[in-house]
């Protein structure tokens, strides 16, 4: 018996071999979940890839689209009631103007706080005299997205109005509660008519047309056309954050960094612009324009990069015949300003006043 089981026993150190080697593979069910996983990431790699390359292509098939990306308009935060602004500023009016048939646009109008007080109670009739009252009136042009609601535009009034001025801001066609759809030539529509309804109002006072962003497109397209159309001058043009054209502004916000390596990149996102009536060509405005231009711009603006606010500037140095009538100020990276808190800055309204005794 001992010699059976001598022989039917497996030599020492083989002993259990075949289990553990068996015990070291993968269960069946581990392996499928495992090949689960990789066919699930092979195939989102592909559809990121199909979405990387369909992008730029179906923009410059359909233009509209990036019009889209290039006004925001459907990012209507922050939804508030328009027809109360006291709720997030004090004596403010709202009211509306048809800008042209089928298109009504929504407008706040800010007091000086000096007027505050008086204010109390009155209608809008007693706020459209207030305009005459010589305190300078600021007509603010605001950048894509948003509404005239939006924080950073509601704090640049609050400083503006305890600086003494009157500013009246509307919402773009398409934007807010504003009627109609977006469009370059609709906004320097909306913005002429209100700065002909300003004018009809303000009687000997200074009326500021101050573009930030997209807005600054707008201001000097307003400025350019009351200039060949009419021969007017506007007392003050503020450009804060601005770029020198759409379509260079384009090739360098955030948005399109992952496109800028991209074959046709140019044709087929850039050159759109152009399909879609869209150019802002600030830089090509100035050209021709002889009134005051104040340029505001962050250094550590991470949106329109502050080298497009200097570049402008020395376009504007090397057109006007009068040098004193052209500023850039530009707000160190440090401050942490960067596209949209100049207004936090607190001589923003001495910068402003400064500039505008100096050109008077």
């Amino acid at each position: 018996m001992k010699r059976r089981s001598e022989r039917g026993a497996l030599p020492p150190g083989r002993q259990g071999e075949g289990r553990v080697a068996r015990a070291r593979d993968p269960p069946a069910g581990s392996r499928r979940l495992w090949s689960s996983w990789i066919t699930l990431f092979k195939s989102l790699l592909l559809l990121l890839f199909i979405t990387y390359v369909s992008v730029p292509v179906l923009v410059r098939l359909f233009p509209a689209l990036l019009a889209k990306c290039v006004f925001l308009n459907i990012m209507a935060y922050p939804f508030v009631d328009f027809g109360k602004p006291e709720l997030v500023l004090n004596h403010t009016v709202n009211f509306y103007l048809t800008t042209e048939p089928g298109v009504t646009v929504g407008i706040w109008h800010v007091l000086p706080d000096s007027r505050g007080r008086e204010a109390r109670g009155k209608d809008h009739s007693w706020h459209e005299e207030a305009l005459a009252d010589d305190d300078p009136v600021i007509i603010y042009l605001h950048g894509n997205g948003g509404n005239r609601a939006t924080a950073h535009r509601v704090s640049m009034m609050k400083v503006m109005s305890g600086a003494g001025f009157h500013i009246l801001t509307l919402d773009y066609r398409g934007y807010g509660d504003s009627s109609g759809y977006p469009s370059e030539t609709g906004f320097t529509t909306d913005a002429l008519y209100l700065y002909d309804w300003v004018k009809a109002r303000s009687g000997n006072s200074t009326v500021l047309i101050w573009g930030h962003s997209l807005g600054s497109g707008v201001a000097t397209n307003l400025a350019r056309k009351l200039l060949e159309e009419r021969g007017t001058q506007v007392d003050l043009i503020v450009l804060e954050s601005p770029y020198t054209n759409i379509r260079e502004a384009a090739a360098n916000i955030p948005l399109t960094k992952i496109y800028r390596k991209f074959p046709g990149f140019e044709y087929l996102i850039l050159d759109t612009m152009a399909l879609g009536d869209m150019f802002f060509c600030n830089d090509e405005n100035i050209k021709v324009l002889s009134s005051p231009l104040l340029i505001l711009h962050s250094e550590d603006d991470y949106i329109v990069p502050v080298h497009m606010g200097r570049k402008l500037f020395e376009i504007a140095l090397d057109s006007y015949e009068n040098k004193d009538k052209v500023k850039l100020v530009a707000f160190p990276e440090e401050l942490g300003l960067a596209h949209e808190n100049i207004c936090l800055h607190p001589a923003l309204p001495t910068i402003v006043q400064d500039f505008l005794k100096s050109v008077k």
